[in-house]
C-alpha cells in the first residue's frame, strides 16, 4: 500500500473541487497543547464528503515520514472512507509530517481538484494520537462552483479551531 511511497504526507486526490481553476483552499488546523506526561504529535486528516457522506476528496494526510505508515489506520474514519485505498499513484502532491501544538495551514491549489458539482458537502478533519485520543470535526459547506465559500468547527480534545475556505 504506502511501502513503495517513501515520503508522501499531504494527500492531494484527484476527486474534488470542479469548476474551481487556479484558485486556492485553505484549511486552517488549531493543534492544542495538551498537558500530558508523554506527548506525541497527532496524526491528521482532512477530506471532503457529499451530503450523503460519500469521500469526494482526500485534501491532505499528516503522518510521521518513514514508519508512520502501519498508524495511519488510526485515523479510522478517513481510513475506512479512503485512505486503505490509496496507492502512490493517486498521490498528485507531497508536503510535510506531522504537526507541533499551535495553529497549522494547508494551501492546495485547486487546479488539482476536480469533480465537485454544485451541492452540500461536508469538510471533514481527523485527529489521532499516540498514547491520546481521537476526534473528527465537520464543518459543513454549500459549493456553487463559482463562489468563495468558507466554513469553520471546533474540536474539543484532539482538534482546536478548524476553518476552511475555498478562492476559485
Amino acid at each position: 500500500m504506502f511501502a513503495k511511497a517513501a515520503i508522501w504526507t499531504t494527500v492531494l486526490s484527484a476527486g474534488a473541487v470542479g469548476a474551481a481553476q487556479a484558485g486556492t483552499v485553505t484549511v486552517d488546523v488549531e493543534v492544542p497543547r495538551l498537558s500530558v506526561a508523554e506527548y506525541h504529535k497527532p496524526y491528521v486528516a482532512a477530506w471532503i464528503e457529499d451530503g450523503a457522506g460519500a469521500h469526494k476528496s482526500n485534501l491532505f494526510v499528516w503522518y510521521q515520514i518513514g514508519k508512520g505508515d502501519k498508524w495511519l489506520k488510526d485515523l479510522r474514519t478517513w481510513w475506512r472512507k479512503s485512505g486503505r485505498d490509496l496507492s502512490a499513484e493517486d498521490v498528485s502532491g507531497l508536503s510535510s509530517a506531522t504537526k507541533a501544538p499551535g495553529r497549522q495551514t494547508a494551501k492546495i491549489d485547486t487546479s488539482a481538484l476536480k469533480g465537485l458539482t454544485p451541492g452540500d458537502y461536508v469538510l471533514n478533519v481527523e485527529a489521532a494520537r499516540e498514547g491520546g485520543g481521537r476526534e473528527v470535526v465537520k464543518a459543513p459547506f454549500k459549493w456553487d462552483g463559482k463562489k468563495a465559500v468558507a466554513a469553520s468547527t471546533k474540536g474539543t480534545t484532539e482538534l482546536g479551531a478548524v476553518a476552511f475556505t475555498i478562492k476559485p
